[in-house]
């Protein structure tokens, strides 16, 4: 099984480009390319949030074209803070949701998807109330031998950087005991930092996309405000197997020169002698 995970697409209005810059949506238009060009054949897409820059109507028409060029493959959405809820249920024909979240379970796979709804109205952090954290332990506990993976938007981890760590899932603390009670949880996937990121979640191993629009610097200066740059925009593929689990790869959006034959040369110590 191959999930694509995408994330941060920031799509604008046309002729719009984020923060005056990104051109977003010709580069979800370059990952789509990138996508039907992939020498593996993927099972399903999951986008963890942030589709659009604003959460304006014709945002999510753009996005409905994004994910026509996807298509066959399911692709699967949960809101960022840049999202509203109500307009992506508005523009977004036949997108799940669970009561007032959009949040639910895809039982379609051999690996069990539990997408969860992060977003806090108004703010950046993002935080599971109450009903949200109830509804994952009943989610999970209807399932426990079933391999799971679970996304969400905001990284359930501390990175050690500070102006990430102060936006995260404000209460990371509780989804990690939550997640410690249901082993079959394995991998948690996120965006929100614009990087690729790796940590552990109880058992599970978490990954932070990179985005498809822009990156976020990296510094541990605390003092530094943070901006973006136009570090090479990517994706991540995970790859599942019985035998294996999990394996995860990155694919950058932008083509590169090659591929070029490996010649190796007369003095390459692994040759074999004879």
């Amino acid at each position: 099984m191959n999930i694509l995970h995408l994330s941060d697409l920031h799509l604008c209005p046309e002729g719009m480009k984020a923060y005056g810059v990104v051109d977003s949506h010709a580069l979800a238009q370059r990952a789509c390319e990138t996508i039907a060009q992939l020498a593996v054949r993927a099972d399903a897409v999951i986008i963890t949030g942030d589709l659009a820059d604003c959460g304006f109507a014709e945002e999510y028409q753009r996005l409905n074209g994004i994910l026509a060029r996807l298509a066959p493959l399911p692709v699967f959405l949960i809101p960022g803070n840049h999202d509203r809820r109500e307009e992506m249920l508005a523009q977004l024909p036949g997108l799940r949701h669970s009561e007032d979240f959009i949040q639910y379970s895809v039982e379609d796979f051999p690996v069990r998807l539990v997408l969860l709804d992060s977003v806090v109205a108004g703010e950046t952090h993002g935080e599971l109330c109450p009903a949200r954290l109830a509804w994952l332990e009943r989610t999970l506990a209807a399932e426990p031998e079933r391999e799971t993976m679970i996304a969400l938007h905001h990284p359930p981890f501390l990175t050690g950087v500070k102006q990430f760590d102060d936006i995260n899932l404000r209460n990371h603390a509780e989804f990690r005991a939550l997640i410690a009670r249901h082993k079959q949880v394995t991998r948690i996937i996120s965006g929100h930092h614009h990087r690729m990121i790796v940590g552990n979640v109880a058992q599970a191993i978490g990954f932070v996309a990179p985005s498809i629009a822009y990156q976020f610097m990296l510094t541990h200066d605390a003092d530094i405000e943070m901006g973006f740059n136009l570090e090479p925009s990517a994706f991540l593929l995970h790859s599942w197997t019985p035998e294996q689990g999990f394996v995860t790869q990155s694919a950058f959006v932008e083509p590169f020169p090659g591929p070029f034959p490996i010649l190796l040369g007369e003095d390459y110590p692994g040759r074999a002698v004879s």
